[in-house]
């Protein structure tokens, strides 16, 4: 405990000799100007009151204005003695205290800084009682505790992700192991629906690992756009043809509304049919058999995407057109408790479905970080469970991303 308060205790002294060096010399200055000042001043008060009838006693009056001046300028610095002395006192003191104020503060932000860095993320300093009347250090104070509250997510994100991926890693682990037990001891028959059903699971764990190094790259941002116009309406007939044959295997109608003539954007062509893909599968996954998706191209104003987006928490959008993608499907809906989350990786707002028929949980966050890349926005809007859910992604008309040249 004496290394933990000792560099605390130097910059109190130190706080509280500044404040006494200030008074000390203040009380320097004062002694040296009255020093100077005083005979001078004295003098030409004694001239003005003795007047120059007086000017033939100057001899006596020279003698007694000289014990006068030495008996006021003895009086002035015993005086002046005095007040330092209790200037000092009073002074000090109340540095004294000031320095202390201003050190409990620093030394709560020193304790719990510390703990934080031995892993104790729920670790706050207090905050001011009186809001709106914060110093620098009562900043400091809230700017420490939103970094606190900031690495506790992240920690606790971390840890979320270590069981989520170990979670989704085991079922296909398990499920290969137990078969090739059974193969070993003749349970299972060596046949090609039991090898089929081995690579379907040893499919299915390659996709999770590219899913999850594809999840990586995105979120740290090392990947490059290559920006072009590209027209999203041809994209999206491109990939509804592509993923039809899926739906249809399910029993889900699939299909693209017509667009008005649509401005071009400028994106990168393959990570937005990547985007549309994760889309259409999400929607895929969650509509039940004699269901529809639809997908509708339409643009809107920076007002009208304001209004679209009030309420979600997304920031205001920039200024200029817009191209908006929307996924409408009949699915099983999304509850306001869910839809904040809907994006997170692994969240499913669906918890009793199963791993295998709720994919990995990942393309959401994917598709979301890519569109973000583009300076787009993604959102979902569910009217509740039971209801289908819209999911929506705009990208600036014309306009280009930031480009994510993060290589």
């Amino acid at each position: 405990m004496k290394s933990d308060r000792n560099p605390s205790r130097r910059l109190a002294w130190k706080l509280f000799l500044s404040y006494l060096a200030v008074i000390l010399v203040g009380v320097a200055v004062l002694a040296v100007a009255a020093e100077f000042a005083i005979p001078n001043a004295f003098g030409r008060h004694m001239s003005g009151m003795m007047g120059d009838e007086m000017m033939g006693g100057m001899g006596m009056m020279g003698e007694a204005e000289g014990d006068l001046f030495a008996s006021f300028r003895a009086a002035f610095n015993e005086t002046l003695l005095l007040a330092a002395f209790a200037a000092v006192l009073v002074a000090g003191a109340a540095s004294y205290l000031i320095a202390r104020r201003i050190i409990a503060p620093v030394l709560a932000l020193t304790a719990a800084s510390r703990r934080i860095a031995a892993g104790e993320y729920g670790e706050r300093v207090p905050l001011p009682s009186q809001p709106g009347r914060e110093d620098e250090l009562d900043q400091l104070a809230g700017s420490f505790n939103t970094m606190a509250a900031q690495l506790e997510q992240t920690e606790a994100m971390r840890r979320r992700l270590i069981g989520d991926i170990a979670h989704e890693l085991r079922t296909p682990l398990t499920t290969i192991q137990g078969s090739l037990e059974a193969l070993v001891d003749g349970v299972l028959p060596a046949d090609p629906a039991t090898f089929r059903q081995l690579h379907l699971e040893a499919d299915r764990l390659g996709r999770l690992v590219n899913d999850l190094q594809e999840l990586s790259r995105v979120e740290s941002g090392a990947f490059r756009l290559e920006l072009k116009p590209i027209r999203v309406e041809t994209l999206v007939q491109a990939v509804a043809a592509r993923i039809r044959p899926r739906y249809d295997g399910k029993g889900v109608a699939l299909g693209v509304d017509p667009a008005d003539e649509l401005p071009p954007v400028t994106a990168d062509e393959d990570r937005i049919i990547q985007v549309l893909t994760n889309l259409l599968d999400n929607a895929l996954q969650y509509t039940p058999g004699n269901g529809s998706v639809r997908v509708r191209i339409t643009t809107a104003g920076r007002r009208e995407l304001e209004r679209r987006l009030t309420g979600i928490g997304d920031e205001p959008a920039p200024a200029g057109r817009w191209v908006l993608v929307s996924v409408v499907d009949t699915g099983i809906g999304i509850s306001p408790a869910d839809q904040p989350h809907i994006f997170d990786r692994f969240y499913r707002a669906d918890k009793s479905r199963s791993r295998t028929g709720g994919g990995s949980g990942i393309g959401l966050t994917i598709a979301r970080r890519l569109v973000e890349a583009h300076g787009g926005r993604i959102w979902v809007e569910s009217a509740g469970v039971g209801v289908g859910s819209i999911f929506t992604f705009c990208l600036p008309a014309g306009g280009s991303g930031d480009g994510a040249a993060n290589p």
